[in-house]
């Protein structure tokens, strides 16, 4: 990583203004204006010093705020001035669009030299979005070494620890001493920049345990490794799906784990850093889904961000024709009525809106794997419990208003049945939807949405008319 010292240059260019990292952000965390004009400017006049001095000393996030606040062709052009002074790790704080539109400006030989300072995670997420030709262009220019370990992470399926991991680590066999062990970490300087676990390895690389640095710098140097090791009980397959090792982190506390192939040799490391992210991928996708609205960002033109959202729009509006299909069963009676068009949609709304409740909790345990089906039963007649208290809380309320806003008890009596009757259901839907989905193999949090709103709608709309169809008696 290239990194710039924050001093004023000899080079009589002190009338430039400079900003200190602490103060490029307000008080509500927000790029200031005043660092952004200035940036801007410099920019503008192709000032690389002013841009070496106040960009390149900033941290990789924050730099990654600065791309994503420039328009883009500031972007491009900040990346071409600075040249190799640019951190390329700052391309990984950005969203996928910002990263490639940088990075297709880019020539493929200052792509190679760039990832060659990074942590191979990080060379990875850069390399794979990459046109074939474009990677293997950029990685026939990386020493052997490197381009092998990067070839191995990028064979393993997308959105897997084998993606994830730091090819980077420290292994040592068990016969080495402490003393051996602590002098290799001294002297070698190809060692990782940080690291907290100490791997012990096999002359064929298959994992035999792990020690803590802790645990070495309490140790007498003449102590074997094979004496003070532990076995590393949460080694994560290449394989494995991102969410799934982001749990294990999650339930066992881990710093680091060793991420082991088919054979148990160990191929990588995946650090806490890098789980931190797919946490908040994974929420940020499973929100994101919720919505309908697939995996866009805001970085995205206005013609990728509506085609992403048309999909679940068109299903939408199938449901919606469903739904509307039910009311045209009662056209008589909301003609003789007129109160019922004014409070048909607040039954119906009431139901989406529990629904939604219920099922956004289903959605999220069900990615946290904190439902199974052991636990699902009675989670289910939780969320039945609290359905059917709702809707007789609500029911009552709604009942009292409308009977007393058209002076008709019986229309309040009516319409308080029905809404009763629909957070019930809606409580029902809103886990039994997800739970049924996840059961056959469909993503509940795509699909969940659709369903859930089109059941409250239909069993809305049919109780609260039905029953006002039978209590007057107009079919």
């Amino acid at each position: 990583m290239h990194q710039l010292d924050n001093k004023l240059p000899d080079s009589g260019a002190d009338d430039i203004l400079l900003v200190p990292a602490a103060d490029i952000y307000d008080d509500n965390g927000v790029l200031r204006g005043s660092f952004l004009a200035h940036i801007g400017a410099a920019i503008a006049d192709r000032d690389t010093l002013a841009l070496e001095r106040d960009v390149a000393s900033l941290h990789q996030s924050e730099i990654g705020h600065l791309l994503e606040a420039l328009l883009p062709d500031q972007r491009r052009a900040l990346v071409e001035l600075m040249g190799a002074a640019f951190d390329f790790t700052a391309l990984t704080e950005v969203d996928d669009a910002i990263r490639m539109d940088i990075v297709d400006h880019l020539p493929n030989e200052q792509i190679a030299q760039a990832v060659q300072d990074l942590d191979s995670d990080d060379a990875v997420y850069i390399l794979e979005d990459l046109d074939a030709e474009d990677r293997d262009e950029i990685l026939a220019q990386l020493p052997f070494t490197e381009r092998i370990r990067l070839r191995r992470a990028l064979d393993y399926p997308e959105e897997t620890a084998g993606r994830r991991m730091q090819t980077e680590f420290v292994a040592v066999p068990p016969f080495w001493t402490v003393g051996q062990t602590i002098d290799y970490m001294r002297e070698d300087q190809n060692l990782p920049e940080s690291f907290s676990q100490i791997f012990v390895i096999d002359p064929t690389f298959r994992l035999l345990g792990a020690i803590d640095l802790d645990r070495i710098l309490r140790t007498k140097r003449v102590v074997k490794i094979e004496d003070i090791m532990h076995e590393t009980r949460h080694a994560v397959p290449a394989t494995m799906d991102q969410e799934e090792a982001a749990q294990i982190f999650e339930q066992y506390d881990l710093l680091s784990a060793a991420v082991v192939d088919e054979n148990e040799r160990l191929v990588g490391v995946l650090t806490i850093d890098d789980v931190v992210d797919v946490i908040q991928e994974e929420a940020e996708e499973d929100l994101m889904r919720l919505g309908g609205v697939g995996d866009e960002e805001l970085s995205d033109s206005v013609l990728v961000a509506s085609r992403s959202r048309i999909p679940w729009l068109l299903v939408n509006l199938v449901m919606a024709f469903v739904a509307a299909s039910v009311i045209g069963l009662f056209d008589a009676t909301i003609q003789q009525i007129v109160a019922l068009a004014i409070l048909m949609p607040i039954v119906a709304g009431m139901g989406g809106n529990a629904g939604s409740q219920t099922m956004t909790v289903t959605v999220r345990a069900l990615a946290t794997k904190d439902i199974d089906i052991y636990n699902a039963g009675r989670i289910i007649r939780r969320e039945m419990g609290v359905g059917l208290l709702n809707g007789m809380i609500f029911a009552t309320l709604i009942g009292l208003v409308a009977g007393s806003w058209f002076a008709d008890p019986e229309l309040g009596g009516i319409i308080a049945v029905s809404m009763a009757i629909n957070l019930f259901v809606a409580a029902l839907a809103g886990i039994l939807v997800p739970l049924t989905l996840d059961r056959f193999g469909a993503d509940p949090a795509v699909a969940s949405a659709v369903f859930v709103t089109t059941i409250t709608d239909v069993v809305g709309f049919f109780t609260f008319l039905g029953l006002a169809t039978w209590w007057f008696g107009f079919l």
